[in-house]
């Protein structure tokens, strides 16, 4: 048994301190962050070996668009020398991959942006952090962010912790969400759930969300 599925745990939390349900705001729009060639191709120094996240994840995307939902996406990229990488960049030498220029950092071929899709090119973790997206949602009159991506204790955690900060409703999509091994995977579900967002499955986004 995973130790977040234990019933002190459930019950240390379960107390009503946390995890209030935040709804859906008036308008929502989905963020699809760094859907990468990096995270699944068997090569990579990031390889996260989730196949499985690209089906819900297409499922998803095209559910938004049938909706007319604003759909934004995110990239990494840096500079040859990764100078604009800062502390991170040296942390994590894997993230040598989005240097400007190496294919890894393109976007899965199911994933890819359409035009009018904003793309948002960012050097950090969070997808708000150092960009523009906060201010596109902003203008389009959004109040809630349904963020899909890679990878759940990375990018999805700290996105979901921005949005929350910058005044958003973020709901994670657990299923279109994924990282390199499932607890992480899972305790960052857990925390975000019971603190910064709404988790939810794409099926149950999809119930919540009928016209």
């Amino acid at each position: 048994m995973s130790t977040i599925d234990t019933p002190s745990l459930q019950a240390n939390y379960g107390n009503g301190a946390f995890g209030s349900k935040l709804g859906f705001g008036s308008r929502q729009a989905l963020v699809m962050i760094d859907f990468a060639q990096a995270y699944f191709e068997s090569g990579s120094p990031l390889f996260a070996n989730r196949p499985e996240v690209i089906a819900p994840a297409r499922s998803l995307l095209q559910w938004a668009r049938a909706r007319k939902m604003l759909v934004c996406h995110t990239r990494v990229e840096y500079r040859a020398d990764g100078l604009d990488g800062g502390v991170f960049f040296r942390k994590v030498p894997a993230l040598k991959v989005f240097c400007v220029g190496n294919p890894l950092a393109d976007v899965v071929p199911e994933l890819l942006p359409t035009d009018g899709e904003p793309v948002v090119t960012k050097q950090y973790a969070s997808a708000f952090f150092g960009t523009s997206l906060a201010s596109t949602l902003h203008a389009q009159g959004v109040d809630c962010v349904l963020l899909a991506g890679m990878s759940t204790s990375g990018c999805i955690r700290a996105s979901g912790v921005d949005a929350m900060q910058l005044g958003f409703i973020p709901v994670v999509v657990s299923d279109a969400c994924g990282d390199r091994h499932p607890e992480p995977h899972a305790a960052n579900l857990f925390d975000l759930n019971a603190k910064y967002a709404d988790v939810m499955t794409l099926a149950q986004l999809q119930s919540g969300l009928r016209p």
